[in-house]
């Protein structure tokens, strides 16, 4: 144990961990045509453009979203700004309002319950199933109430949910389904890409993300009428609705979640991308899940037949009990002592947060204090999602590394680091 580098032993990696650059000469070459044309925007906030501008952006935008529907498959696809805009964007097409509420996992990103308070609708957390760490079917049936509008299901780390359960469930309630699936680029359910089991998907072009624009998203939905709603949802709405005819104003608020045709050409030379930076990862993921497996105190990501998940970041489950008792944060400690990095958890469930706690996001304590919304009985209350505060404490711990520019190599420094650190703490 003395040889640990936590101990001041010589640690197994000494040199630093690359980011995630998936950008080229395509991307450069993208970018100056747009400069050269000397309009970096096109959209225009209004029914009625003057040319060249438009309601529904210029050509890069348009260009990109036909792309994107192709690869995606899906009917409809409208960009945005960023995936948050984009949740946002969609509850509001739903209709989500005061009196509703949102289902959604408590362990994810804080953008999925603003995106239903946004509108005035409570977010209900339900609980992470243990294998997949998304939504478990079975906490949604649980928290489903008169009040139930919307399901919000995410993908978490690339992994696809149980989505026969959660679509089930949905229509036997009646109920809308949104799928987040900004981390869950290329994963499939039953051969069937996520994003396109719900009413609406949401992917995302973040910096961290498997493919990137810097900021950058968009929504995919069979529904046309949703498809409008998003998109004069983005596009200034209420500025625009009257020209545009359209007489359901619910949710028409004037928000800008417009693409750039900068953003759009990034992002269009990204997809192109998407199946080499997959299978790479993918073959990065698989070696390190083979040289974790000898371990007992891991366990890691789920495998099943049913699903082909892409990973986002790597996660798996330290087994404290396989391991002396060693608490999960004095594992990881001593892992990244020796040059690694690991992280322990996916933060705290969105409800400990002193928004939730305090019930204070809007003046006067709403969306909760509402008229509408005072009878909700939403439980914000520690031991609410039991499984995923455990989780999150005591058991998960994650890799963003697995992924290019990273080859074996790099994947062998984390293999042998692990070993290392559980030779030393089984003794």
């Amino acid at each position: 144990m003395n040889d640990l580098a936590i101990n001041g032993g010589m640690p197994i990696r000494s040199k630093p961990w690359l980011d995630n650059f998936t950008t080229g000469e395509e991307e450069k070459r993208a970018v100056l045509e747009v400069l050269d044309g000397g309009y970096m925007s096109l959209f225009e906030g209004s029914h009625f453009p003057t040319p060249p501008f438009r309601a529904d952006g210029g050509p890069w935008v348009r260009r990109f979203e036909a792309l994107a529907a192709e690869m995606i498959p899906s009917e409809h696809v409208v960009s945005v700004n960023s995936a948050s805009s984009g949740l946002t964007a969609a509850a509001g097409a739903i209709g989500i309002g005061f009196g509703d509420e949102m289902i959604l996992p408590c362990s994810t990103m804080s953008a999925c319950p603003m995106a239903a308070m946004t509108y005035g609708a409570v977010p209900i957390f339900a609980d992470v199933d243990p294998d997949t760490f998304g939504i478990s079917p079975a906490s949604i049936r649980e928290k489903i109430s008169p009040r139930t509008k919307a399901i919000m299901v995410v993908h978490l780390f690339g992994i696809p949910c149980d989505m026969d359960e959660i679509m089930a469930i949905a229509q036997e309630h009646d109920l809308k389904v949104i799928e987040d699936c900004a981390q869950a680029w290329g994963a499939t359910y039953k051969g069937k890409p996520v994003g396109t089991f719900g009413d609406i998907g949401v992917f995302s072009f973040n910096v961290n993300k498997t493919i990137q624009s810097g900021e950058g998203g968009f929504c995919v939905t069979p529904d046309s009428d949703l498809a409008y709603r998003m998109q004069l949802i983005r596009n200034h709405a209420e500025a625009v609705a009257d020209g545009a005819r359209y007489d359901n104003l619910v949710n028409m608020v004037g928000f800008n979640f417009r693409m750039t045709e900068l953003v759009a050409a990034v992002a269009y030379e990204q997809l192109k991308k998407l199946g080499a930076l997959n299978e790479k990862r993918m073959e990065l993921v698989g070696r390190l899940s083979d040289g974790l497996a000898k371990f007992d105190c891991i366990d890691g990501p789920l495998q099943r037949n049913d699903r082909e998940s892409t990973y986002y970041v790597y996660p798996f489950k330290f087994k404290s009990d396989k391991l002396n008792n060693k608490s999960v944060q004095d594992f990881v400690a001593a892992i990244n002592a020796e040059g690694m990095d690991f992280v322990c958890g996916y933060g705290r469930p969105l409800y400990l947060q002193s928004v939730y706690q305090t019930r204070t996001v809007f003046k006067h304590g709403y969306p909760w204090a509402a008229p509408e919304n005072k009878d909700s009985e939403a439980d914000y209350s520690p031991g609410a999602c039991p499984v995923a505060e455990r989780m999150s404490s005591s058991e998960i711990v994650i890799n963003e590394r697995v992924r290019p520019p990273h080859d074996t190599d790099d994947i062998d420094d984390m293999i042998r680091a692990v070993e290392k650190v559980v030779c030393a703490y089984s003794v």
